[in-house]
């Protein structure tokens, strides 16, 4: 999809690792969830992609230290959910207690 709409092949291979690393939360964290692409039309014309991932898991309790470089809570590096937000140009995450995580994420095109 992401060549579909005009990325090059390093900009479709970030995205791709965006995907991955917020699919590989779910699948630690909270499985089942869900991974969903769709094309994003901005302000002046702009196209981009919007990756949404959600889940019904526990919820993140601090989102703040779940953005924070080299924290993890399961003893990996630290680097999935603020990678992710360095990968893409918007991002927002929404954790309410016990009811799951959604992260949005979109990409413009240059």
């Amino acid at each position: 999809m992401a060549l579909q709409t005009g990325f090059t092949v390093s900009e479709a291979t970030l995205i791709a690792t965006a995907i991955s690393e917020l699919a590989r939360n779910i699948v630690s964290y909270a499985n089942p969830g869900s991974v969903t692409l769709k094309p994003a039309n901005g302000a002046n014309g702009a196209v981009g992609i919007t990756i949404i991932a959600s889940d019904s898991g526990p919820g993140i309790v601090d989102i703040a230290q779940a953005l924070r470089d080299g924290y993890s809570s399961s003893g990996g590096l630290g680097l999935g959910l603020p990678g992710v937000r360095r990968l893409m140009d918007e991002f927002d995450i929404s954790s309410p207690a016990g009811g799951g995580t959604t992260v949005t994420v979109t990409k413009w095109l240059p």
